[in-house]
């Protein structure tokens, strides 16, 4: 019988680098489709798309992290989100798995400048791949959430 004290964590990559969000966010998962951008976004902000009738901004983890743009291809997925009350999408090279975690697995992150890095809940290894996990409501700067709260639907 499995134990409830566990945590879920939907996997995904961007370039050779495996990442985890809690899957509890999670809303839906959809194939990469064209964004309408919108003037004067901050440069991770791709643009808006209407998700059945919904306005939902969209992020690009790449450049969030890295500052290089992502050029999406029809493989590229757009994880849509809650965070913060608010649905986000954030486009990733790609979905991997659902991992389950208990909390002794979860390694902590070697000393980092913490006010650069404080999105990031930890590392769990797993069958010989390494997994960072993020915290969704640390992963983007007050301006970019203010952004995108002014173009997003509220989540349900």
């Amino acid at each position: 019988m499995a134990t409830t004290s566990g945590r879920q964590f939907i996997t995904f990559t961007i370039g050779a680098e495996e990442y985890g969000f809690d899957v509890m966010a999670i809303r839906e998962i959809k194939g990469w489709t064209t964004v309408t951008e919108l003037p004067e976004m901050p440069a991770s902000m791709r643009g808006v798309i209407n998700l059945r009738g919904v306005i939902v901004p969209v992020f690009d983890l790449r450049a969030r992290f890295s500052g290089l743009q992502t050029e999406p291809t029809p493989r590229h997925v757009v994880v849509v989100m809650a965070v913060q009350g608010r649905l986000l999408g954030i486009l990733v090279d790609a979905v991997v798995d659902i991992l389950s975690v208990q909390p002794d697995e979860i390694r902590p992150v070697p000393a980092l400048d913490q006010s650069q890095n404080h999105y990031l809940q930890g590392i769990v290894i797993t069958a010989g791949r390494m997994v960072t996990l993020l915290e969704l409501d640390d992963l983007f700067d007050s301006h970019s959430l203010a952004a995108a709260h002014s173009v997003g639907a509220t989540a349900a």
